[in-house]
């Protein structure tokens, strides 16, 4: 039905935030698609760069694999994303104009840590200059301007959701995805002090209070010219 597209910075991320949509929009039909454009290779007390790159990267094919997910790489490495730069932005342009989604989700330009916020604003940028025929990058041609949705910030801190997506039904497969990311359930006992599961499955019933439903992930969209659209495309 649609082309999905999510850009996010690690893997995890997706999982945190809205996997419970994403395999909604699997089960209606849709092709989903998972950008991770950082390795994630800083994000442990212990193992090392090079080793945990490999890890995540086997730990986000695995989550992948359970939803019916595409996933796709952008090659950076933790805090080497900055949205000021071409290099930066060409690779997300090219990422857009690869998959032509319907819509993009990503990060909330008011999200807690600088490679969250930096991927959020490449997008806004990206899915821009991807429309443009003429700016080229290795993929030819132009996609489409679409819409594009902040999925929640980590424990839903600065993050007023517009709309949410009942997800009552996949929670128990989005705890099962996340839970394939065993290296970052560690850092976040280490590093944050908190059970990463319990947090995740936590802020979906809060936001299911916020909708009446059990579970729930929520989403603004972003408010710009020419992103809007009449019709509902979050499922």
């Amino acid at each position: 039905m649609y082309t999905v597209l999510v850009i996010s910075c690690h893997p995890d991320d997706m999982e945190i935030a809205c996997a419970g949509t994403l395999l909604k929009c699997k089960e209606r039909g849709d092709r989903v698609v998972v950008c991770h454009l950082s390795s994630g290779n800083l994000g442990h007390e212990i193992i090392q760069p090079d080793e945990l790159r490999v890890m995540r990267a086997n730990e986000a094919k695995r989550s992948a694999d359970i939803g019916g997910f595409e996933i796709m790489h952008g090659g950076f490495d933790d805090l080497e994303i900055y949205d000021n730069n071409k290099e930066s932005r060409d690779k997300v342009v090219e990422i857009i104009k690869q998959v032509d989604p319907d819509f993009i989700i990503t990060h909330s330009p008011d999200d807690y840590m600088p490679d969250h916020t930096a991927v959020s604003r490449l997008v806004f940028d990206a899915c821009f200059t991807a429309t443009l025929p003429n700016y080229h990058v290795k993929t030819e041609g132009k996609a489409r301007l679409v819409p594009v949705y902040y999925m929640d910030t980590l424990a839903g801190v600065n993050f007023n959701p517009t709309e949410y997506v009942d997800v009552s039904k996949y929670i128990d497969t989005k705890l099962e995805m996340l839970n394939c990311h065993e290296s970052q359930i560690v850092w976040m006992r280490d590093h944050d002090g908190i059970d990463f599961p319990d947090m995740v499955k936590t802020c979906c019933r809060y936001r299911g209070f916020q909708c009446g439903a059990d579970y729930a992930e929520g989403f603004r969209q972003c408010q710009v010219y020419l992103k809007g659209t009449t019709k509902r495309l979050l499922p």
